[in-house]
């Protein structure tokens, strides 16, 4: 369950929200969503995958681990990359929307907090606002981070169409062995067809070039080669089993 409210200075002064990594706080997720405008540094360190979601369409998501509930790149010491993706780093600030005063119907974005997330406390972690009211450093970047993410998830639903027109989706399925013999298989995720890619014809390619699509494209088939640093991941806590046992 979620409590958000609209972030002010006033109910929220004394606020603080603590930037650790750990299961705790969340971050042990197996994948979450992602947008273009992190793909190039996403595809750096996890596989860029689709996949379909109730009946809004498809939807990119980092692919973390291979089960429910596990994050490879999280252990003791933290998360174990230099990047984290955008919708974890945003937590546990939402953009919220209030009515516009001026009677016009519109919405206003605001920012928003959810007090029962477990990163907000009132002792330790970053402060919200400074001492006379305004936005510390911190917010400030969150604040800009759900900026982002929210005119990259529009970027993000368009490009998403582009693979769609373009039939470029194909179904996936990882069939994976570990060191120590078990079996994992990995289901209901989508990726780009790499073929039918190179054969999409030049006028497409140039459209694509001229509304910022073409280089996702690339960091998404570039990004599939992190499916084994993924699998190298989950082989490092397993041991490897004794022959001479029994």
């Amino acid at each position: 369950m979620t409590n958000l409210v609209l972030l002010n200075n006033i109910d929220h002064q004394d606020l603080k929200v603590i930037t650790d990594r750990s299961a705790e706080f969340g971050d042990e997720v197996m994948h979450v969503l992602t947008f273009p405008f992190e793909f190039r540094t996403i595809q750096a360190y996890y596989p860029i995958l689709f996949q379909q979601h109730g009946d809004d369409g498809m939807q990119a998501v980092a692919l973390l681990g291979f089960e429910e509930g596990e994050n490879l790149f999280l252990g003791e010491d933290g998360w174990s990359v230099s990047y984290i993706p955008a919708m974890i780093a945003r937590e546990p600030f939402v953009i919220g929307f209030k009515d516009a005063t001026d009677g016009s119907g519109e919405k206003t974005r605001m920012l928003s907090l959810d007090l029962d997330h477990p990163r907000v406390s009132r002792y330790v972690g970053e402060a919200l606002f400074e001492t006379l009211g305004g936005y510390t450093p911190y917010l400030e970047r969150q604040a800009n981070l759900l900026e982002t993410i929210y005119q990259g998830a529009q970027h993000g639903q368009a490009f998403i169409k582009a693979l769609q027109d373009a039939n470029l989706f194909e179904s996936v399925s990882f069939e994976i062995t570990l060191k120590d013999g078990s079996r994992n298989q990995l289901l209901g995720f989508s990726a780009i067809n790499e073929e039918k890619f190179q054969q999409l014809p030049a006028e497409t390619l140039d459209d694509w070039r001229n509304k910022g699509f073409l280089m996702p494209a690339f960091m998404v088939l570039a990004s599939m080669a992190n499916i084994q640093k993924l699998i190298d991941l989950k082989n490092a806590n397993r041991p490897v089993p004794d022959d001479r046992a029994g």
